[in-house]
C-alpha cells in the first residue's frame, strides 16, 4: 500500500511538471503567442513633415569638351576659378589649321578680285554691244537711202550679233566668279568655325568644378576637359521615404543643414519631385533648393533635409510604427477575439514624432496593435501588455 502512494505520487508530480512545462511553453516559451502593446486612434492637430538624406549637386552643370580628337595645347583654368560665359577655359592645337585658313582667305580674295574682273568684261561688252547696234541700225537707214550695199549692212549686224554673245560669255563668266566667290566663303566659314571649335569656352558664368586634363593631352571627341556649374542653381537631392512622401510638393519650404555646417539650418525650397522613385530602396528622389547657396559649399558632399507640409488642423492619427504595408497595401493591425487581424487603412502625411495621419479606415477610438515582439500574420493568437522593451510610446 505504501508503495502504491509513493507510485501515485511521483505519478503526480510528473504531471503537475509537465503541465507547469506545458504553461511555460505555451505563456512565456516560444510557442507562447507574442506580446503587443495596443494603441488607440487619437484626434487631433498635425504638423507633418518629411525628412531625408542627399547630396548637394547643381542643376546646371555642364561638360566642357572638344568635339574633334587633338591635343590640349593650353588649360587656363582650375578648379574653383569664377568664370564668365564666353570666357576661353582651353584649347587644342589647330596643327596646320591656321595655315589652311589663310590660305582659303586668300582664295576667296582672289575669287572677289576674279568677280570683279568678270563684272567689268561685261560692262565692257555691254558697251560695245550698244556701239555695234548703233552702227548696224545707221547702216541700215544708209542703205536704205543707197549710200551703202546690203553687204556692208550685214556685215554690222554680224557684228551686232557677235558682242551680243560677248555680252552673254562675260555674264556666265561673272556668274561662275560669284559662285566661286560662295564656295570659297563657305571654306572659310567652316574652317573658322572648325578653329573657333578648338576654344572651349564656358556656356556660363559659373565656377569650374573639375580640371580633367593638362596641357599636352590627347583628348577625343565628347571628353570632359573642364567642368563648370551654375551656382545659382544648387540644390540637394533628397531621397524620401515613399511613405512619408505623400504631401510634398514644389513650393513647400525646408531647411538644409550641411554635414560641413552642423547646428546651421539653412532655409531652402522644393523646386522639384522627380517621377522616377528608387524601387530598391522604395524612395523619392525630391530636389530641393537653397534660398541663397551657402559659402564654403562642395558638390557631393551630403546634407540632412528638412521638409514643412500643411498643418492638420483636424484629424484622425495613429503611432507611425502601426502603419504597416502588406504587398502594395498600407494598414494596421488589430485584435479581434483575440487574434491579430489586418485592416486596411488610407494613410496621410507623417510627422516627424511618430505619428501618421488615417484619412480612411478607422475611427476615433479605435484600438490597433502598435508594437509587436515578432511579425505579425492573419489570424495569428496574440497576447496585450502594457508594454514592451525598448517600445517607444
Amino acid at each position: 500500500m505504501q508503495r502504491l502512494i509513493k507510485r501515485f505520487g511521483v505519478i503526480a508530480l510528473a504531471a503537475v511538471l509537465i503541465a507547469a512545462f506545458a504553461w511555460v511553453a505555451l505563456t512565456q516559451g516560444p510557442m507562447a503567442p507574442p506580446k503587443v502593446v495596443l494603441s488607440e486612434v487619437r484626434e487631433g492637430a498635425l504638423a507633418p513633415q518629411a525628412f531625408g538624406i542627399g547630396t548637394v549637386e547643381a542643376r546646371f552643370g555642364y561638360a566642357v569638351g572638344a568635339v574633334q580628337a587633338g591635343r590640349l595645347a593650353r588649360v587656363l583654368v582650375d578648379q574653383g576659378d569664377v568664370v564668365k560665359r564666353g570666357q576661353v577655359l582651353a584649347e587644342i592645337d589647330p596643327v596646320d589649321l591656321d595655315e589652311r585658313l589663310a590660305a582659303a582667305r586668300s582664295a576667296l580674295e582672289r575669287s572677289r578680285h576674279s568677280a570683279d574682273t568678270a563684272a567689268a568684261q561685261v560692262g565692257e561688252s555691254k558697251a560695245r554691244q550698244q556701239m555695234a547696234q548703233a552702227s548696224a541700225s545707221r547702216f541700215g537707214d544708209l542703205a536704205r537711202q543707197g549710200f551703202v550695199s546690203g553687204d556692208a549692212v550685214d556685215a554690222k549686224v554680224a557684228e551686232a550679233d557677235a558682242t551680243r554673245a560677248s555680252v552673254d560669255a562675260a555674264a556666265s563668266a561673272l556668274a561662275a566668279a560669284r559662285q566661286e566667290i560662295n564656295r570659297a566663303n563657305a571654306d572659310v566659314a567652316g574652317l573658322a568655325k572648325q578653329r573657333t571649335n578648338l576654344r572651349l569656352v564656358s556656356p556660363v558664368d559659373g565656377i569650374v568644378t573639375a580640371r580633367e586634363a593638362e596641357a599636352g593631352n590627347t583628348v577625343v571627341a565628347g571628353q570632359a576637359v573642364i567642368r563648370v556649374i551654375d551656382p545659382a542653381s544648387m540644390w540637394v537631392r533628397v531621397r524620401i521615404d515613399q511613405g512619408r512622401a505623400a504631401g510634398i510638393a514644389p513650393g513647400q519650404s525646408g531647411l538644409i543643414v550641411l554635414r560641413s555646417r552642423r547646428g546651421e539650418a539653412l532655409p531652402g525650397k522644393v523646386v522639384r519631385i522627380e517621377l522616377q522613385a528608387d524601387p530598391i530602396t522604395e524612395e523619392r528622389l525630391v530636389d530641393v533648393a537653397f534660398d541663397q547657396p551657402p559659402a564654403g559649399w562642395s558638390i557631393g558632399e551630403l546634407a540632412e533635409v528638412t521638409i514643412e507640409m500643411p498643418k492638420v488642423d483636424v484629424g484622425l492619427f495613429v503611432p507611425s510604427q502601426a502603419v504597416q504595408r502588406r504587398g502594395q497595401q498600407a494598414g494596421v493591425w488589430r485584435i479581434e477575439e483575440r487574434r491579430a487581424r489586418f485592416v486596411p487603412v488610407k494613410p496621410g502625411a507623417s510627422t516627424l514624432d511618430g505619428k501618421t495621419q488615417i484619412l480612411d479606415g478607422l475611427r476615433a477610438g479605435d484600438r490597433v496593435i502598435a508594437y509587436s515582439e515578432q511579425a505579425l500574420q492573419q489570424d495569428m493568437r496574440v497576447r496585450t501588455v502594457t508594454s514592451l522593451a525598448g517600445a517607444g510610446k
